[in-house]
């Protein structure tokens, strides 16, 4: 394989005259560059990506930070920004966090050491910790994605929360359901919070109080949403509804009732947020409040390549997508005690 000696060599140049012609860094006469042209082509040098790149000051790659890949909803979001990152011509170098603030730190340190050209970041620590800086001082083009902070300093991209919690629960309301309960995302966080005020938004606008001990929270985790799910079943007041905050959080509702020999939509409506890997194979179909995830992926990619390239206005941008209740199976009308009777 011909070297870049090689083409100096044959061209009778200098290395760095084929350094200046291959990365178009410098002047180059015409008729030197005409030479070294000729000589790549004889030989079919191929000249380093990497070292091109690093020429540029540009490493090619892009990092991605999730919270829990475990989640099938993250996994699919990294499948999805893979297929994203390729389309523009960058390497995805992929990132887990598990919900940890600690780790979180960790993995922006290790994104500054591989000299990414950019981050999306589905952020999990406080308020400031997404703002890196390169080895020069330089801040790292960012997108956070799917969770926000209140500094107004990055660009987003997300969806309506509030719409898609209340969404969810009108739909249930809809149904006559009163006594409607919830598995809560972490409240820290603006995809639980939003979701849960949109919730309380939609049962204040009917007049509906929840119960207090209707509402647990789930942490967007499966375990800990079954066990807050078999505490709400066993109570002997439990409600006739329950709007889950995502798709893990709603299987391990699933599990509670299917171990406490409960029925869905028979004995008690479910309706959620977020769909993961497999969830439509459930039986019966949750009805749930779906992202265009592909939509706020390749939108993502397109405001964080933006900003790389410094095409992207100074002000921050935030870009919101609406969800769409998708109907399923999982909710049922209120009966009345006479028209059971009857």
């Amino acid at each position: 394989m011909a070297t870049i000696r090689d083409v100096a060599k044959a061209a009778g140049v200098s290395i760095a005259t084929v350094s200046a012609v291959v990365n178009d860094s410098a002047y180059v006469s015409p008729e030197l560059r005409a030479r070294v042209q000729a000589a790549i082509e004889q030989l079919d040098y191929v000249p380093s990506t990497q070292a091109r790149n690093l020429n540029r000051g540009k490493s090619q790659l892009i990092a991605i930070s999730v919270a829990d890949l475990s989640n099938p909803f993250y996994s699919h979001i990294v499948c999805l920004a893979e297929a994203a990152a390729a389309a523009w011509g960058y390497s995805l170098v992929v990132f887990n966090s598990d919900e940890k603030p600690e780790a979180e730190k960790r993995i922006l340190s290790r994104i500054r050491m591989l000299s990414c050209d950019g981050i999306i970041q589905v952020p999990v620590g406080e308020t400031g910790q997404h703002l890196q800086r390169d080895h020069e001082g330089k801040s790292i083009p960012t997108v956070l994605f799917g969770r926000v902070f209140d500094d107004r300093r990055s660009d987003t991209v997300t969806i309506d929360n509030e719409s898609a919690g209340r969404q969810a629960t009108n739909y249930l309301l809809d149904l006559g359901h009163r006594r409607i309960g919830s598995i809560t995302g972490p409240l820290h966080l603006t995809t639980g919070r939003g979701r849960y005020e949109g919730m309380m938004q939609a049962l204040t606008a009917r007049g509906v109080t929840p119960q207090p001990q209707h509402i647990r929270p789930g942490e967007f985790r499966e375990e800990v949403a079954y066990a807050m799910a078999r505490e709400i079943l066993e109570l002997p007041d439990r409600p006739s509804a329950i709007y889950v905050a995502n798709g893990v959080m709603a299987l391990g509702l699933m599990r509670a009732l299917n171990d406490l020999g409960l029925k869905c939509p028979e004995d008690i409506s479910i309706a959620s947020t977020d769909t993961i890997t497999g969830i439509s194979g459930l039986r019966p179909r949750l009805t749930r409040t779906e992202h265009p995830i592909n939509d706020m992926i390749n939108e993502a990619f397109r405001m964080l390549v933006s900003r790389i390239n410094n095409n992207a206005p100074a002000a921050p941008r935030n870009v919101v997508f609406q969800p769409t209740l998708v109907v399923g199976e999982s909710c049922a009308p209120i009966v009345s005690a006479w028209q059971k009777s009857g």
